[in-house]
C-alpha cells in the first residue's frame, strides 16, 4: 500500500515537473496562470489534470480544441512515479527517502530541459543548491566542509576540462556539478563524474545509432551527470566499497 502511495505521489509530482520543465525555459511562472491549454488558452479542469489518466481518456488531445498534447508528458510522470519507487525500497521510509526524492526530482527538471534547450538554468540550480544544503545540514551526513571540498573538486575538474577542450564543457554543467557536490560529498561527487563519462560515452554512442541525434548534433551532457549522479546517490557507497575490494589491494 506504501509503494503504491509513493507511486502515486511520484505521478503527481511528475506532472508539476512537466510544468516547470515546460515554463522555465521560457520565462514563465510555474504558479500562475493555472494550468492551461498552450494553444486555444482555456483553463484545465481537475479531471483534464489526472496523470496518465487523462491523457489516455482524452486520446492525448485537449478537451475543448482538440491540439494533441505531447506525449511525454506522460513519460515525465511515468519516470518520476517509478524512480521515487526505486528510492523508496532503495532508502525506506525516513529522511533519506524525502532528500532522495527531492534530489531525483531536480535531475529530471534539469534532464529534459538540458536535452530540449542544451541549457541548465542558473534559477533552477540556486533552489537545487539551496535545498541540498538546506537537507545536509538537517541531516548531518555529509559534512559542510565535505560538502564545500567537492563542490570546489567537482566543479573545478569540470573546469579545468572547459579551459584544456576550449569549450568542451558547458558553464552549466560546471554549475551543475558543483552543487551536485553539496548534496552528495567529495567520494560520490568524483564516482559522479566517472559515471558520467563513461554512460556519457555510451548514451551518445546510442542516441546516434537510433539517429536520434546526428553526427553533427550537439548532445548535452547534463543528462548524463543526471544519471551519474542519480546512481551514486543510491548506490555510490556499494561501488566504492566493491572497487576498493576488487582492485585496491
Amino acid at each position: 500500500m506504501l509503494t503504491l502511495f509513493i507511486f502515486i505521489l511520484g505521478l503527481i509530482i511528475g506532472s508539476f515537473l512537466n510544468v516547470c520543465i515546460y515554463r522555465l525555459p521560457q520565462g514563465k511562472s510555474i504558479v500562475t496562470p493555472p494550468s492551461h491549454c498552450f494553444a486555444c488558452g482555456t483553463r484545465l479542469k481537475p479531471g483534464d489534470l489526472i496523470p496518465v489518466i487523462s491523457y489516455i481518456v482524452q486520446r492525448g488531445r485537449c478537451r475543448y480544441c482538440g491540439t494533441v498534447f505531447s506525449f511525454r508528458y506522460v513519460v515525465v510522470e511515468l519516470i518520476t512515479a517509478v524512480l521515487f519507487v526505486w528510492c523508496f525500497q532503495v532508502t525506506g521510509l525516513g529522511p533519506e527517502l524525502l532528500k532522495a526524492l527531492i534530489f531525483i526530482s531536480f535531475l529530471i527538471v534539469i534532464t529534459f530541459i538540458d536535452y530540449d534547450y542544451q541549457l541548465i538554468l542558473d534559477k533552477v540550480l540556486i533552489w537545487f543548491t539551496g535545498a541540498g544544503v538546506a537537507i545536509n545540514l538537517y541531516i548531518g551526513c555529509p559534512a559542510i566542509t565535505d560538502m564545500l571540498i567537492a563542490a570546489v573538486t567537482g566543479g573545478g575538474l569540470l573546469l579545468l576540462i572547459a579551459v584544456i577542450t576550449r569549450g568542451g564543457m558547458g558553464g552549466g554543467d560546471i554549475k551543475f556539478v558543483a552543487a551536485l557536490g553539496l548534496w552528495l560529498g567529495l567520494k560520490l561527487t568524483i564516482l559522479t563524474l566517472f559515471l558520467s563519462f563513461v554512460i556519457g560515452g555510451i548514451g551518445s554512442l546510442l542516441l546516434l545509432i537510433f539517429k536520434l541525434k546526428g553526427r553533427k548534433d550537439f548532445i548535452p551532457f547534463g543528462p548524463f551527470i543526471a544519471v551519474g549522479a542519480f546512481v551514486s546517490s543510491l548506490y555510490g557507497i556499494e561501488i566504492i566499497g566493491w572497487y576498493l575490494k576488487t582492485f585496491a589491494r
